[in-house]
């Protein structure tokens, strides 16, 4: 009986829990600093590609960067700087953008300003505004002013979608990191 005590304590030591997450007003700047960096590596090579899209094919090329390569992106930044990381939102165009459980209040909130956390575990979680910028509107702006065109696009790509209604300025969502 003792052995069996023994050996289910062994294993519930060795089985890692989920991490529970708190806020936190003085994150680790170390870690803060790497989250930063991953969140601009993202936003910057999106951003990067999906100006050459737009140049290049026009708001339908635009919508197959978000779909196909923004995933990969996020992958490639997260191996490069050894994080989780992501994009979400209030309103997702792509359901597999869900905010990770550390952020979900926040986002039901439309916190504006970035927020901290840390979990049991020791990482630290980022969550960063994303505001629309002017250029967006094409795709994320109000429906009745996006062109035919590219609202067919969109519905073809995301048939759930829930990312337009947006003017230039708003949170639009959030870069969300995680740093182990």
């Amino acid at each position: 009986m003792i052995r069996r005590v023994l050996c289910a304590l062994a294993l519930c030591a060795c089985s890692p829990g989920e991490a529970t997450w708190r806020t936190t007003a003085e994150p680790d700047a170390a870690r803060v600093a790497k989250a930063e960096v991953a969140r601009d590596a993202l936003g910057g090579a999106l951003l990067a590609e999906l100006q050459q899209a737009l140049a290049s094919g026009g708001p339908a090329q635009g919508i197959q960067v978000c779909r196909e390569r923004a995933p990969a992106i996020a992958a490639e930044v997260s191996a490069e700087h050894g994080v989780s990381i992501g994009r979400t939102s209030f309103q997702l165009r792509n359901t597999r953008n869900r905010p990770p459980a550390w952020a979900m209040d926040s986002v039901r909130e439309k916190a504006d300003s970035p927020r901290f956390f840390e979990s049991s575990t020791g990482a630290l979680g980022a969550l960063y505004p994303i505001r629309l910028a002017p250029h967006c509107v094409v795709c994320h702006g109000p429906p009745e002013r996006i062109a035919a065109p590219v609202r067919e696009a969109l519905s073809a790509s995301y048939p759930d979608d829930a990312a337009t209604g947006f003017e230039p300025g708003d949170l639009r969502g959030w870069f969300w990191v995680e740093v182990p």
